[in-house]
């Protein structure tokens, strides 16, 4: 039995492909459409998870969205209702798309996919809770899911056992942490939905000055973690901004200009908020834990791709386990629906695979042949090295060594927000000017921007300070979405004075021996890499390894800013020569920048060879 997954219409539209219980593919609209967060009806996502799967629609067995239309609907209303008259112009603007499609989404799936059959409307959290625990590898989990807001819910926990999911207690909108976290977002410059990720990065510069204002004046958080924003300061509800005119006379000016001079006000403020978060969800994981008495726990929704609070939580939590679903965000809302439809809804039986989860690295999406590629490169006369399977490692290992930077393009697209080595921009992790080369020259971004690690599973720790962690098969982040701390020992001597930096001069410091993915306060947002799942990746890295004395290695998703991650090879070899990466990487063949011609745009390769 085949169920497809949909989420759509609010950000990260998505689909995905389930076969009895088993996840066959799932990817983003954004990724085929090239429109960063495209919330449209995920019509590529779905044409792709169909082919996957080797069906058409009418061969499903039935199809869930992701949350329920009607009581959003309830919710809209009932916000203006209560806020009325003002809102009125926010209210009118968004009751065009309510009218035209939004109430009529169980029509509009049944037309767009020449559908007939059942189609399922789990809650949004239902969602949430159901991605975060069924991949999992856990018989029974506590669940946390926390995010802006789905129907009425903003912030949920309860039990997965077997192959049931139960939610026991929520927090309700307009209090919302991850609406909190938004209005520092929106606050400091940067875009709701998307920003949220750069606070994150930004906080390390700060210091947190504003923590007790923003306890005194914006939320009333309990010993339980939950809390009450205090709506005096916020205009989500009834405007088309975040924060309103006494939230910018308690900070002493209007939100920040977008691309103006982040200002030591920004920085101080985003670490303010960012450290009021982690103390939230250090409470809510406490209580979860008090109450439901697991020892693992699950977690998804937006606010969970927060990788500093998660790795405070698994550090300093009561949990000895933790799993975080990898397309934590609405997306992953899509792959949620069909496993809450399979498990909870037809009462199917749920296998745990042992010590892995079912999502395989979540290495969900396209993937494109040597043959595809080799196609796609003499349509355009493209300049190449085709590398054998035994001089591949060491041969791309050697120019990342070089100082090169390598586009890597391979396998399977991942799911989620994260390029976790099929999509991937390379570097060395040692070098001191890297990370410098890769914000301005390659991903065209802000500066202060850090990059994350690729590390080999087996050497973590010995780069890595894990203290506290006590996951059951060893530290693993398979999805980057911990955050631990360079090793003291690997730290370079004589930098202890870099506190006394303030912004963003902390960023001429070399901090450690791989300074390119060490932030100002030595931490990094790890990935670890693992041969079961990404073989090919692992043994290039392992060959760096073996030349260098160093597992590690810079990996940021192939992009630029404002675009999203590279989802073919026409896509790749564009972004390659839009930018100053030196290398690319397409399955076995080899690219150098040198080598290519002037490029010139061409009509879509895809329709062109029938690819599609």
């Amino acid at each position: 039995m085949h169920i497809l997954g949909i989420s759509a219409f609010y950000h990260d539209s998505a689909a995905c492909i389930v076969r009895d219980g088993v996840i066959l593919a799932a990817a983003q609209e954004e990724r085929f459409s090239r429109v960063k967060h495209d919330y449209r009806f995920p019509e590529r996502a779905i044409r792709f998870c169909l082919e996957q799967a080797g069906i058409s629609a009418k061969d499903l067995g039935t199809v869930a969205f992701y949350e329920k239309p009607a009581v959003k609907f309830d919710r809209l209303i009932k916000t203006y209702l209560m806020f009325a008259p003002r809102g009125l112009e926010s209210f009118l603007a968004a009751m065009p798309l309510w009218a035209r499609q939004k109430l009529w989404i169980k029509s509009e799936l049944k037309s767009k996919l020449g559908y007939r059959g059942e189609i399922h409307f789990p809650e949004h959290h239902e969602s949430h809770a159901a991605s975060a625990f069924y991949p999992s590898p856990f018989e029974s989990a506590a669940f946390l899911t926390i995010d802006g807001v789905g129907e009425w819910t903003t912030t949920s926990f309860g039990t997965g056992r077997g192959n049931d999911v139960k939610i026991l207690k929520e927090i309700r909108f307009p209090h919302s942490l991850g609406l909190l976290y938004a209005a520092f977002t929106y606050y400091t410059g940067f875009k709701v939905n998307s920003g949220e990720y750069k606070v994150m990065g930004l906080a390390p510069y700060g210091d947190p000055v504003y923590v007790d204002l923003i306890y005194d004046k914006l939320v009333d958080v309990k010993d339980d973690g939950s809390f009450r924003l205090n709506m005096d300061y916020f205009n989500y509800c009834t405007g088309f901004t975040m924060t309103n005119e006494k939230f910018d006379a308690l900070f002493g000016r209007g939100p920040r200009e977008p691309e103006s001079e982040i200002t030591r006000l920004d920085m101080d403020l985003a670490r303010s908020i960012q450290v009021v978060t982690e103390e939230i969800v250090l409470k809510i994981g406490r209580h979860v834990h008090g109450v439901t008495g697991e020892k693992n726990l699950c977690l998804a929704g937006g606010v969970t791709l927060n990788c500093v609070a998660n790795g405070r939580l698994l550090r300093e939590g009561p949990f000895e386990n933790i799993w975080i679903q990898p397309a934590a965000g609405d997306a992953g809302g899509a792959l949620g629906a069909a496993l809450y439809t399979w498990h909870r809804i037809l009462g199917k039986p749920r296998k745990v695979e042992g010590l892995s989860d079912s999502q395989r690295g979540s290495y969900l999406g396209p993937e494109y042949s040597d043959a595809e590629i080799r196609r796609f490169l003499d349509s355009r006369q493209i300049p190449c090295q085709k590398l054998a399977p035994e001089e591949f490692p060491g041969r791309i290992a050697e120019l990342i060594a070089g100082e090169h930077v390598v586009g890597w393009f391979d396998g399977r697209m991942e799911f989620g927000p994260r390029a976790l080595g099929s999509r991937s921009i390379l570097g060395d992790a040692r070098s001191p000017k890297m990370q410098s080369i890769m914000n301005l020259k390659i991903k065209y971004r802000e500066s202060f921007r850090p990059f994350a690690p690729s590390v080999l599973c087996d050497e973590t720790t010995n780069w890595f300070d894990m203290t506290g962690c006590r996951p059951c098969n060893g530290f693993a982040s398979p999805y980057m979405l911990m955050v631990g701390h360079v090793r003291e020992d690997k730290r370079i001597d004589g930098t202890a004075d870099v506190s006394t930096l303030r912004g963003l001069d902390r960023l001429k410091v070399t901090r450690s021996e791989v300074p390119a993915i060490t932030h100002v306060d030595y931490s990094a947002r790890i990935q670890t890499v693992h041969p079961e799942t990404n073989e090919r990746f692992y043994r290039m890295i392992q060959a760096f390894h073996h030349k260098t004395g160093c597992p590690v290695i810079i990996n940021t998703s192939f992009n630029v800013r404002g675009e999203p991650i590279v989802e073919s090879p026409e896509d790749a070899y564009r972004c390659f020569m839009r930018t100053e990466m030196d290398y690319l990487v397409m399955g076995s063949y080899l690219l150098d920048k040198k080598s290519q011609p002037p490029y010139v745009e061409t009509k879509d390769w895809r329709k062109e060879f029938q690819l599609d």
